[in-house]
């Protein structure tokens, strides 16, 4: 196939299309006061070939699982994609006025209460990673012909996240991928490190394997050609190194310092919008965009269910982060849609087993979790997959600030994280996850799973794969023995009373390893005979509060929290604000109180006070006082 150069009309019509997305820009932030202007205009003929070129997508269905995907990396960018879909239709025009409103949809920064927003974007460096997941989906899972547009600022390509992106995409020949630079120049407080060095940009681009091209970022026929260049390529993603001016058409400020998140001042923007609208040749031109290929299936909603029950017997030994192997690879039986992603831990979070029984809905992302995390996110999008993306907790916490915009995405990502506590032992504190429960119960739209055997890990999955939002399970080093039979029921937010007598006098609720060694002990003290009442919480968040109010109220209000994690927003303080007003519970917590060192299982637990030997000691406390 060769190039033809769009006709003259064509190609004034995109012009036009650039100088009506600015002016709508300009107008948008005016009228809120605040926004980013010149950041919209540097990006107007991209979008504007994009948009009204480029892509294939129904402007009347913005999420048809057919469309072209286009991810607003430099969210801040958003009024110019707010402008696009009004110029396509989608959006009134009226309604760009209402922009930052608190009743009105367009935000600051896109999000997915819009239909054309798959991700959140706006945490800078993030967008090309989603972008990776959604061209992984399209071209493995979908097998579909839709093309995926990440659109970058130079600025937040000094983000290690975005090179993570460049180095997956180019190892998975991602050749339906396309990301475009916006090159113009000036960062937030001064100019980005490389200004408009586009050669380096080029060399750097073309290091990380990409098919690389360098454009004059506000020529259309440049960028045409470009964007069906990339269509050609064949094995590798493509970069377009646009060559832009921040605030590009507004004389006076078009690359100029300190105008970074600033509207158009009062007394300068009629003049400033007469001479862009001067520029508009044939203002009725339409460009409709092309239609998409019909060729990505319609999503089954059905709910995905183990196809048979938890195969192990009460008193077997199995460590939760195996049981999660076991059950990920029966789930990926059941459901074509349910993919796995892990970081180079496949054989210590067991996920392996979902990848020797499918191996190909795995994704191996190497030891990157920040980029494994938006992976996870772009593969989950428009529910094309049931993701599952697995490493040990601890190192999840790189990958915070990709969880936070995962809720604000309001995306249904399912992270499973092995290796929490001192319970690992000999590995020590660099592997030890004690601060997990407290970073995924800060995230509003997450669950926190934390199963105690083989029976509740496997339904903890199950659930995960069902629930709306992002699900956590965390999953233990040790091997435990099943407490529960294979057909026990589990249900979110529903905890287990595993041990209890009419003469209870303390409720000890642990979960994972310190649940074992607060039933460990039960049976000792007994033996002495002193009863306690045990829980199991299953879930952290949502926190069964009934369960555990009525055991307390039942055993003289005392509490005692047993945790392999810090004290700080762990199960402890979960238990503490579940029980705050009500009168007479006194929550006593055994939890991990600073940072710990190798060692033997055991002895770690029994060095923090969290062993069954701490347990009988801080139950006969409760009630020598």
């Amino acid at each position: 196939m060769s190039y033809h150069k769009p006709d003259d009309k064509t190609l004034q019509g995109l012009k036009d299309i650039a100088n009506k997305l600015r002016i709508n820009s300009i107008k948008a932030t005016c009228a809120s006061n605040s926004g980013h202007p010149t950041s919209c205009c540097s990006a107007a003929e991209l979008m504007s070939v994009l948009f009204f070129h480029t892509m294939r997508y129904k402007a009347d269905d913005p999420r048809n699982a057919c469309n072209d995907r286009f991810v607003m990396s430099k969210g801040h960018a958003a009024p110019i994609l707010y402008a696009a879909w009004a110029e396509a239709g989608f959006v009134k025009e009226s309604e760009l006025m209402n922009l930052r409103k608190l009743d009105c949809e367009l935000e600051g920064h896109p999000t997915p209460k819009l239909e054309f927003v798959d991700v959140a974007t706006g945490s800078l460096g993030q967008g090309l990673g989603a972008s990776c997941g959604m061209a992984y989906t399209g071209k493995h899972f979908d097998k579909a012909s839709y093309r995926v547009y990440c659109l970058l600022g130079d600025g937040e390509c000094s983000e290690g996240a975005v090179w993570e992106a460049m180095a997956f995409a180019s190892y998975y020949k991602l050749d339906n991928l396309v990301a475009i630079l916006d090159v113009n120049r000036l960062g937030q407080s001064e100019a980005a490190p490389l200004q408009h060095d586009t050669d380096t940009y080029r060399k750097r681009c073309e290091a990380f394997g990409w098919n690389t091209y360098v454009v004059d970022g506000h020529d259309v026929e440049e960028l045409c050609k470009a964007l069906w260049q990339a269509q050609q390529v064949k094995g590798k993603p493509t970069a377009i190194v646009a060559k832009t001016f921040k605030g590009k058409g507004l004389n006076g400020i078009e690359d100029m310092d300190n105008w970074h998140g600033k509207p158009i001042p009062k007394d300068r923007v009629d003049a400033l919008l007469e001479q862009l609208q001067g520029q508009i040749q044939s203002p009725n031109k339409v460009l409709s965009p092309e239609l998409p290929q019909e060729d990505a299936e319609p999503v089954d909603h059905s709910a995905i269910c183990l196809p048979s029950p938890p195969a192990y017997k009460l008193g077997d030994k199995v460590a939760t982060r195996k049981a999660y192997g076991v059950a990920l690879a029966k789930l990926g039986e059941a459901s074509q849609r349910v993919v796995a992603l892990d970081g180079d831990t496949k054989n210590s979070t067991f996920s392996e087993m979902f990848k020797k029984a499918h191996p190909n809905r795995y994704i191996e992302c190497f030891i990157a979790e920040q980029n494994m995390v938006s992976v996870a996110i772009g593969c989950a999008t428009r529910d094309r997959t049931v993701a599952f993306a697995s490493t040990f907790a601890a190192f999840f916490s790189r990958a915070y600030d990709q969880i936070r915009m995962a809720a604000i995405s309001q995306s249904n990502v399912n992270l499973a994280g092995s290796h929490c506590g001192v319970s690992i032992g000999e590995d020590g504190p660099s592997q030890m996850a004690l601060e997990d429960l407290a970073m995924f119960r800060a995230i509003p739209t997450c669950t926190v799973f934390y199963p105690s055997d083989g029976v509740s890990t496997e339904r903890a999955v199950e659930l995960c794969a069902n629930t709306k939002g992002i699900c956590f399970i965390r999953t233990s080093r040790p091997e435990t023995a099943v407490i529960y039979p294979p057909d026990e029921k589990f249900k979110i937010g529903h905890a287990k009373v595993v041990r209890q007598s009419d003469s209870d006098r303390v409720t000890v609720i642990g979960a994972g390893v310190t649940l074992h060694e607060t039933l460990a002990a039960a049976d000792q003290l007994a033996s002495e005979g002193v009863n306690i009442r045990v829980i199991d919480p299953f879930t952290i968040k949502p926190l069964d509060g009934a369960t555990i109010v009525s055991s307390a109220r039942a055993t003289g209000g005392r509490i005692i929290t047993v945790e392999d994690h810090y004290k700080e927003g762990g199960l402890g303080e979960a238990v503490l604000a579940a029980v705050a007003g009500e009168p007479g519970i006194v929550v006593q917590s055994l939890s991990v109180s600073r940072v710990p060192q190798s060692g033997k299982p055991q002895e770690l637990l029994d060095l923090f006070g969290i062993s069954a030997k701490s347990i009988v000691t801080a139950v006969k406390g409760t009630f020598a006082n």
